[in-house]
């Protein structure tokens, strides 16, 4: 830190407005490290064991930054073909964070979680892991947790990582960042329970986005009919008495409309939008992260409100189908040749069926092993079973309400996170300028 600096948050709790700068400790003057060991995913199991192994894929993927064993789903290591004989040191301790060594993604390089209760259990450090421990009380419970997803700290271990296609992280390289820490171990503790607090805010709203997407995928196994049967199990009441559904070709629904090509050279800064798959998010459309090229360009069949885009050509297969209800409201756009549109006079209601599983059994019988794309003679020929269209209209309606308060809570969870993510740069003192 330069001289004449101060460290010190933009946001400090009343009691601690007079408490001083903060100081800033090298990594290895707060923690050591212990060992970790390499045991891949097929010497662990789920089911039964002694000792639990946190890999590094968990932590990238499920596990909370306050680790609670309690509430994780860790596995055991596998007790035969799997050889171990670790020393208590190896083992995990409550207090002890560990990192994650190795990521494709820098957002991710060095990502970490502190374990908060063990609940007596064995747990051991994974592969590519780094397991630090504190050398002595400096941090009270559930600050660590925090402190490594900081600004400032968060660029040190980014600055720290190695590596082109995977970043490597190590321990010798982590040990040379510098954490800023308050004086007073109580302010710890006012951070730790305030970033706490609305993590678990974070959680509860989570949670509740989970059981509105549950709540609608068990609505559409009712409400459509099942392989081999001709009528869903619940309808409404009105519809009761009115027979049969009846099979369709989704090309008698509607029509395609084919994408542009495009070349690097004919994007713009701003004009007609282009819309890609990654514009495609959990069935809506996002504008995070856009494309345009001149208006003027030939070959552009101008996408339309209500239009439903769908991906039908990707290097992952697994976006290969997810589609997206084009919102009213959107700015003058097209579509990429990777991406086709299907225009329908009940879109509602054919957007729903392309949630369903019947749909995407279809998408994956045309994949097959090795290709990463379908193709619109295949798209068209998709077979759904179809009620009259005033019943379609029922069913549309009542889902795309459950979607509209599925969007509601996604975007109540992202506001809680944003405010989270602005709040740790006021409680934090914030990062210098760090070349990664």
């Amino acid at each position: 830190m330069s001289e004449g600096k101060k460290l010190v948050p933009k946001l400090r709790f009343p009691e601690f407005q007079g408490a001083g700068v903060w100081e800033e400790k090298l990594m290895n003057e707060v923690y050591c490290f212990k060992r970790n060991n390499s045991l891949s995913r097929d010497k662990l199991n789920y089911e039964i064991g002694t000792i639990k192994n946190i890999h590094y894929g968990d932590i990238h993927t499920k596990f909370s930054t306050h680790f609670d064993i309690a509430r994780e789903d860790v596995p055991y290591v596998n007790e035969s073909g799997s050889p171990m004989n670790p020393k208590t040191n190896d083992f995990c301790f409550e207090g002890d964070v560990i990192f994650a060594d190795a990521s494709e993604d820098m957002e991710d390089i060095g990502k970490a979680i502190e374990i908060i209760h063990l609940n007596g259990e064995k747990v051991v450090s994974g592969l590519h892991t780094i397991l630090a421990r504190q050398a002595k009380t400096t941090l009270v419970a559930g600050f660590g947790g925090h402190l490594f997803k900081s600004t400032r700290v968060r660029a040190q271990i980014q600055k720290e990582s190695q590596g082109s296609k995977v970043l490597g992280l190590a321990a010798s390289r982590l040990a040379k960042i510098k954490l800023p820490l308050p004086q007073a171990t109580l302010e710890q503790q006012k951070i730790a329970d305030c970033l706490s607090s609305l993590d678990e805010l974070i959680a509860a709203q989570a949670r509740k986005v989970d059981a509105l997407k549950t709540h609608k995928k068990g609505l559409m196994q009712q409400l459509f009919p099942r392989e081999g049967e001709t009528q869903p199990r619940m309808r409404f009441p009105e519809f009761r008495n009115t027979g049969d559904w009846e099979e369709a070709r989704l090309g008698q629904m509607g029509a395609l409309v084919s994408g542009l090509t495009y070349s690097p050279d004919d994007v713009r800064d701003s004009g007609l939008l282009v819309l890609r798959s990654s514009n495609v998010q959990d069935g809506k459309i996002s504008l995070a992260d856009c494309v345009y090229v001149d208006p003027s360009i030939k070959g552009s069949n101008l996408s339309l409100a209500n239009d439903i885009l769908i991906c039908v050509r990707n290097g992952s297969a697994a976006l290969i189908g997810k589609n997206a209800l084009i919102p009213e409201g959107m700015p003058l756009c097209t579509h990429g040749a990777f991406m086709t549109v299907f225009r329908s006079k009940s879109p509602k209601f054919v957007f729903q069926l392309l949630q369903t599983e019947r749909y995407q059994k279809q998408v994956a019988g045309d994949l097959g092993a090795t290709i990463n794309s379908i193709n619109g003679s295949q798209l068209v020929k998709y077979k759904f079973m179809v009620p009259e269209p005033k019943e379609q209209e029922k069913i549309a309606d009542s889902l795309s309400s459950v979607d509209d308060t599925i969007t509601a809570a996604s975007q109540a969870l992202e506001t809680l996170k944003t405010y989270k993510k602005g709040l740790m740069q006021q409680l934090f003192p914030l990062a210098e300028a760090v070349e990664v």
